[in-house]
Formats: C-alpha cells, structure tokens, sequence
C-alpha cells in the first residue's frame, strides 16, 4: 500500500536542486523518493536523499521569461529553469490536470527526451498529486515539464507510406538493430538515440505498432514486451540503464492515461513505442531472451527490500515500475528482469 508521509519532507530536501548531478547525468531523486513512497516504503525516503544529495547540483540561475513564443524554447537545457518557472505561472493559472493534458499531447512527440527522462519525471509527479495535491506537488509537476520541455528531442519518423501494424511482441522483431560498428556512443544514451538520424531504416518503426487495443491493454503488453528486451540484452550497468528505461518510460505513460482522451492516450503510447524501440535499435541483440524465463525465489516485498538496501535509484524506480505492471498483468518476466537489473547495477 502506497505511503506519502514523507513526500513533502523530501520534497522540501529537493527543492534547492535543479535536473542535473554532478557527473553530467539526470537527477532522479523527485522520481525515486516517489517510487518509494508508492511502494509504501516511506521510512526509507529521507535517508535516501541523504545519501543521494552529495551528487546533487543547485537549481541555475534562469536567463529569460518564456511567454507565447516557448517554441523556440524547446530543447535548451541551459533554459530548465526558465521553462520550470513557466509550468510554475501555467499551474497558477489553470487546474494542474487541464495543464498536464495540454503539455502531454504538445510534447508527446518528444517522450524520448533525455532519454525518457522528462516523461518519467511528469508521470511520477502526476501519481504524487493523484494522492494528494499540495503546493510542493505541484511545483514538482511544474519541474517535471520543465525538464521535459527543456530536453525536447524528437526520433526519426516517417508515417506516410502504409505500414501492417502489429501487436508488441511481433513489433519489437520487425524493428531493426543498428549494426555494431555503426553505433554512435559519446557518453549519453541520448548521443546514440541522435544516431538514428544516420540510420533511415528506423524513420518507419512508429508505425509498426497496432495500438488499436485499449490503452491499459497497451501498455501491459509494451512493459513486457520491453522487459523481456532488458532480460535478453542487458549485460552490464550500461545496458541495465539503458532498457530499465525501456520499460520505466512506458510505466510513466500509464499513469498519464486517465487524464488522457483514448485517442489522446493511444498517441502518446506511440511515442512511448518509439522511445522504447529506438533504445532497442541503438543498444540491443535480440529481441527475447530465447529461453523459457523463471522468476527469481524472492517474492514482491522481498524485491522490495533488495532493491532498497541496494539504493541504486534506478533499482528502486525499476522495481517499483514491475511490480506495478506484475500487479496489473502477471509474469514472471516482471521479477525476474528487476533482479537481473539489481544484479547488474552498482551499489549506491
């Protein structure tokens, strides 16, 4: 049972930070003291932030007002403040959920930002105020944009030419992989998802999809399609990092959904299959494990526990992300990808 009661503690802890560490990598302490709060595991937020903070870098200073021209605003992350400050009057001005539909649909094109991690932020934001609205919630809805806003970044796209679409798990073996020798890494997963630019053959993979279903139903069957992706790839922190995103994205489009028209949602989910394959086409082998998949002997609060005494944030956001998707749709590619995950990645 989710445990809020030391969200807004946490918060107040956070507020001083802007979206970047200093290691030139995304902040997700909002996102990770979030998760664990909807884990029920609100006793271990605060000494998380304790241990995280030293990595945290002070929110910068912004440069200038964005008004009605934001669009040539998009993409200018020396800007997250100034975008911040303007989701800050957006909210003051309207409901946040009116807010949240108007700014999912205009940068659902852009859910592979940073490598998704500007959708991540939103959807956690989101479920944060689906318990309880407060101003520091709020603020953190308008961070979450911000960021989102501020890392604009689209994949390539070419939906002209007629194309069978299918359900996720026949999609993901029609999307092609970028051949090793011509991948481009710099540093960032999103230096190898600006690649695909170079690489023509992945412009058509949006249209793949069938996402005629219900958008619940898509999700359910995105999740494990792409956790069964991280089973089969994922063999050292980079490529854990990499697909936990490929799955923890599709996760924060799940809890956009009920503010979304079904329509709406179905296109943000297309985005969402995008972003997920692109990290399929720049990073992965092969799109199953090919093996029948066991979980692991731990049981939901035993992953839980690990995941915690681990501290890895992405750990405990990919945890909590699986055990959500388990709950709605059991299989047992949920645990046994989140203790490969935790297996794979370095203690905090």
């Amino acid at each position: 049972m989710a445990d809020y009661g030391t969200m807004e503690e946490g918060l107040t802890l956070l507020a001083p930070y802007g979206p970047d560490l200093r290691n030139g990598l995304t902040s997700h302490a909002p996102m990770a003291i979030e998760a664990l709060s909807a884990l029920g595991r609100a006793d271990a937020v605060l000494l998380w932030i304790e241990r995280y903070r030293p990595g945290l870098m002070p929110r910068p200073a912004g440069r200038e007002r964005i008004g009605k021209d934001w669009q040539g605003a998009l993409g200018h992350l020396d800007r997250s403040t100034d975008w911040m400050e303007f989701f800050e009057e957006e909210l003051r001005e309207a409901p946040w959920r009116e807010v949240a539909v108007r700014w999912t649909k205009r940068l659902a094109p852009a859910v592979c930002a940073t490598a998704t991690h500007g959708v991540i932020r939103v959807g956690h934001a989101v479920r944060s105020l689906d318990d309880a609205e407060t101003p520091l919630r709020i603020r953190e809805l308008a961070e979450g944009f911000g960021y989102w806003a501020s890392t604009y970044q689209t994949l390539p796209t070419a939906t002209a030419k007629p194309i069978a679409t299918v359900r996720a798990r026949e999609a993901i073996e029609r999307v092609p992989i970028v051949p090793p020798d011509e991948r481009h890494f710099s540093g960032t997963i999103v230096s190898s998802l600006e690649a695909l630019d170079r690489f023509p053959e992945f412009a058509p993979v949006i249209g793949l999809l069938d996402a005629s279903a219900a958008p619940s139903q898509l999700v359910s069957e995105l999740t494990e399609t792409f956790a069964e992706v991280a089973l089969a790839n994922a063999r050292d922190v980079l490529g854990a990092i990499v697909f936990i995103h490929g799955v923890t994205g599709l996760t924060a489009i799940r809890s956009l959904l009920p503010l979304l028209e079904p329509d709406a949602a179905r296109q943000v989910i297309r985005y969402g299959w995008q972003a997920s394959a692109a990290l399929y086409a720049a990073f992965a082998e092969r799109p199953t494990p090919g093996a029948a998949i066991e979980a692991p002997r731990e049981d939901a609060a035993g992953l839980i526990d690990r995941a915690i005494a681990h501290g890895d944030e992405h750990a405990i956001k990919f945890t909590e992300a699986c055990l959500r998707e388990h709950a709605l749709n059991p299989s047992p590619v949920y645990f046994a990808a989140v203790r490969h995950a935790i297996d794979l990645l370095p203690r905090a």
